[in-house]
């Protein structure tokens, strides 16, 4: 088996990728990069890494890589992830992708032309609890789904108001938090969205720097007029939690913890707990199949087109809050 050489730019999220790659067999972890010369010494020395770099460029034109794990900025993964393709490289890239269509046009024909892979981080998919949510939708036990909500809450008010993604020139909650929601739904569903129509404020930050609003809610319509919600929000006092909840003609799922519920009736009596683990995931868990997916020229658990559309979606919502109109989503693929 050909030993995989794989560079991680971004060494904050990006020294858990290193973490992960280096305990696959025969993946070597060649190269590490960060602008920060002191993080990036400290990273490398703890994962016994020699390449070093403080240019991503710099990096892919000295090292012999296969993979490339794209952990920097959100700002800077358009153009990493283009150069990337362009020096024949399989690229996992954190989310979001791109910020913007145009730099999400040149990232598919980036990858079209290439003929490589590309993946991101949507690790919510690695979740036995929802893994198994998925087996059970699929296996008709919910009937016919007629609404699902999917919400990301966390208290993280702080990584816009004082980390990088405040200094960005634009940034969107949605595209930083609710993907991975949105996502979800999709994938648990099997259906893509088709509307949306999405609302924003600016309420927790509106005595900070931090000009885009912290707070967005977005309504869903899915093929089957499957309708859905996804609320972001950065500021929720409460531990973090990836609220779901799908409902059905025959059951019904609210995701909750310790245990989720699940509900075959609409009496007490007909309530059931559901003990899989949740969340149960690290963020490395999405590369052994992104390494055997390089390794047998197959597509991802997360396909490129999966990263496409979910980014797609996102676009649509932030469209939808600047317009105050319904939006409808366009696929590129």
């Amino acid at each position: 088996m050909k030993n995989l050489k794989v560079g991680v730019v971004g060494l904050g999220v990006g020294e858990r990728h290193a973490a992960a790659y280096q305990a696959i067999p025969d993946v070597t972890v060649s190269a590490l990069c960060d602008i920060d010369p002191v993080k990036l010494t400290e990273v490398a020395d703890r994962r016994q890494v020699d390449g070093r770099y403080s240019n991503f460029h710099h990096m892919l034109e000295a090292e012999d890589l296969d993979i490339v794990s794209i952990c920097s900025h959100d700002d800077d993964h358009a153009d990493q992830t283009v150069a990337a393709f362009e020096a024949g490289l399989h690229v996992m890239v954190e989310k979001p992708v791109a910020l913007n269509r145009s730099d999400l046009a040149r990232i598919i024909r980036a990858q079209q032309d290439s003929g490589r892979l590309l993946t991101s981080n949507l690790i919510l998919r690695q979740s036995p609890r929802f893994i198994h949510l998925r087996e059970r939708v699929a296996a008709g036990e919910f009937g016919d789904l007629h609404y699902v909500e999917g919400d990301y809450l966390h208290q993280i008010l702080w990584k816009i108001t004082e980390g990088w993604r405040g200094k960005m020139d634009f940034y969107c909650v949605t595209y930083g938090g609710g993907i991975h929601l949105i996502d979800l739904m999709r994938w648990i569903c099997g259906e893509e969205v088709t509307q949306v129509t999405a609302m924003a404020a600016k309420k927790l930050t509106r005595s900070s720097a931090f000009p885009y609003p912290d707070t967005m809610t977005s309504l869903l319509r899915f093929e089957s007029d499957l309708l859905g919600k996804s609320t972001t929000s950065f500021g929720t006092q409460r531990p973090i939690m990836h609220t779901l909840n799908l409902y059905g003609s025959k059951a019904s799922f609210e995701n909750a913890v310790p245990d989720a519920r699940f509900y075959g009736g609409d009496r007490q009596e007909d309530l059931r707990s559901v003990d899989d683990p949740y969340p149960a995931i690290e963020k490395g868990d999405l590369l052994p199949k992104f390494v055997d997916a390089v390794r047998n020229g197959t597509e991802p658990a997360v396909s490129a087109q999966d990263v496409y559309r979910v980014m797609e979606i996102c676009f649509a919502c932030w469209e939808s809050v600047q317009q105050g109109r319904q939006i409808d989503v366009r696929y590129t693929l």
